[in-house]
């Protein structure tokens, strides 16, 4: 039974355009945000602060919660 999610803002410097290795020490996490919005709302701002930086990309991943049935 899933009850509520949990919404993370992460992501960071990228080593190449491929992007699938961080740069050490660049990952960010932000969150969690009990809503999509509000994740949004995080994403756009760290986004548009990087928005200069090629190599630098942010996801929202959402983190289900469960409880016991």
């Amino acid at each position: 039974m899933t009850k509520g999610s949990n919404y993370w803002v992460i992501g960071g410097e990228f080593g190449s355009m491929n992007f699938h290795t961080l740069v050490h020490g660049s990952a960010q996490v932000q969150g969690p945000f009990p809503t999509r919005k509000e994740a949004e709302d995080a994403w756009r701002t760290v986004s548009e602060e990087n928005r200069h930086k090629a190599g630098v990309r942010f996801s929202i991943v959402e983190e289900p919660s469960r409880v016991s049935a």
